[in-house]
């Protein structure tokens, strides 16, 4: 095949519509702008409702769906509840999860986890660690105050992790699913 015949075959022009006179002084979009900096700035009853003085005031969180700080959930018997799947290891699309698997000394489960760590700085939030894990022994909870000096410190492990379920356990129950098949 030859190049010109290529050239006319496969390209399309696609011309530009003609502007109006008012559409090329801009006009419309300018008096659109203006009508909505209007709107917001004599809007001061809706304001309000929205402005807070944040170390003062704090807005109320729908706990039931926000996504804070992870934790570790605990069994009916104090144990971890993890049963070392690495479900949510593989889940996570940020790859901030890393967990060590050990045979279980209890006879109802396979494996448990010797080493659970989140880096909390590398994590993005998404809950995607908690949909994948079967024994919803992961969660997020509606605490979202995380202070530390160092990278160390933001890195959870399984111990820091616990320590946040029990101090969020009354907060936002755990479900307690049945383990089946662990």
């Amino acid at each position: 095949m030859q190049a010109s015949n290529w050239k006319n075959t496969d390209v399309i022009n696609v011309d530009q519509p003609p502007l109006t006179t008012s559409e090329r002084l801009y006009l419309p979009q300018i008096l659109g702008g203006f009508k909505t900096t209007l709107r917001h700035m004599f809007s001061v009853h809706v304001r309000k409702k929205k402005v807070i003085q944040y170390p003062e005031q704090r807005r109320q969180l729908r706990k039931e769906i926000y996504r804070g700080v992870h934790r570790l959930n605990r069994d009916d018997q104090g144990r971890v509840a993890c049963v070392a799947c690495f479900m949510c290891e593989t889940a996570c699309p940020a790859h901030c999860i890393h967990i060590v698997g050990e045979e279980s000394p209890w006879p109802d489960r396979e494996k448990y986890p010797v080493q659970f760590d989140i880096d909390e700085l590398r994590c993005i939030y998404c809950g995607m660690c908690e949909e994948a894990c079967p024994v919803d022994a992961i969660e997020l909870t509606p605490e979202f105050h995380l202070v530390g000096r160092s990278r160390e410190e933001m890195i959870f492990d399984k111990e820091k992790l616990l320590m946040v379920y029990d101090r969020t356990k009354e907060d936002k129950p755990r479900k307690n699913p049945r383990i089946t098949g662990y």
